[in-house]
């Protein structure tokens, strides 16, 4: 990702007749882009970790799938370009799948509170998340949504040391309902290190 990446303008947005003759291209290069930005964690959540790239793309397919026109831009900026990483973060969105609705609803029934025990261990240095705040997550009854979206602010010294190869990078949750972790690949921890300065 270019280091100056880090807003998407109206300016970056194509006409969606251009988008659409570029489309089926652009989505095979951002699934090879997303190959190593995602990341399993236990048995039903995966984390997507975003960067300027994919948000690029999933606002030119909202604005492709609802044809909102130019009244639909600014909204789509206004949601999406919060989750583009700003040089000292790392920003995912950690998607609970699970198939069966009656499962689904039991499990995220036991998960309220679970965007604030999401966790990026670096080296053994925990960072905890910081959710994103364009609404609550959790219901006043402890259910917890299915789609989360969390930023991991760095030390300048965590990020330097995210970026050094062979560094240990933990990802995980710490709710007394779903404690999992996992170690990401080397892989996936170059292809992150690329959003931090």
């Amino acid at each position: 990702m270019a280091r100056q990446n880090r807003e998407i303008s109206r300016q970056d947005i194509l006409p969606m007749d251009i988008y659409e003759s570029q489309r089926k291209e652009r989505r095979r290069d951002l699934v090879a882009l997303k190959r190593n930005r995602r990341v399993e964690v236990g048995p039903v959540a995966t984390w997507y970790f975003e960067n300027y790239e994919t948000m690029w793309n999933q606002i030119h397919e909202m604005l492709y799938i609802e044809r909102g026109g130019e009244a639909q831009i600014a909204d789509e900026l206004s949601a999406y370009n919060p989750l583009i990483p700003q040089g000292r973060e790392l920003v995912a969105t950690v998607m609970f799948e699970i198939d069966d609705a009656e499962r689904r609803k039991r499990l995220l029934g036991k998960l309220g509170g679970i965007e604030l025990k999401a966790f990026l261990r670096v080296n053994g240095e925990e960072v905890t998340a910081r959710p994103e705040e364009d609404v609550e997550r959790t219901t006043a009854d402890g259910k917890a949504s299915s789609v989360h979206f969390l930023h991991f602010d760095l030390t300048d010294t965590q990020a330097t040391a995210f970026k050094q190869p062979g560094a240990e990078v933990i990802i995980g949750f710490s709710h007394p309902n779903y404690h999992h972790m996992t170690q990401i690949s080397e892989e996936v921890r170059s292809a992150l290190a690329q959003d931090l300065d």
